[in-house]
């Protein structure tokens, strides 16, 4: 019984130590490198959601590029 209790405690600081690491990086990927966003509505039709209001489509939104100033003509762009 006392293994048990032992092996949940290891478990469980395993578990806090990759989450306390994970987090943090995910964040950083997500502000500084790319994150993901859902296109809906008619504003971007009929380059992005074609099927109307029913459907919506998920594009990858590149932080990198825009730090680099690496925009070229033709990209799509979007503000917050």
């Amino acid at each position: 019984m006392a293994q048990a209790q032992g092996l949940g405690k290891r478990y469980v600081k395993a578990f806090f130590r990759g989450f306390f690491v994970a987090v943090p990086v995910t964040v950083t990927f997500l502000d500084r490198v790319a994150c993901v966003a859902r296109v809906e509505g008619a504003s971007m039709q009929p380059s992005l959601n074609p099927g109307g209001r029913q459907a919506s489509d998920v594009v990858l939104l590149n932080h990198w590029s825009i730090r680099n100033y690496d925009v070229q003509r033709g990209d799509i762009v979007s503000l917050v």
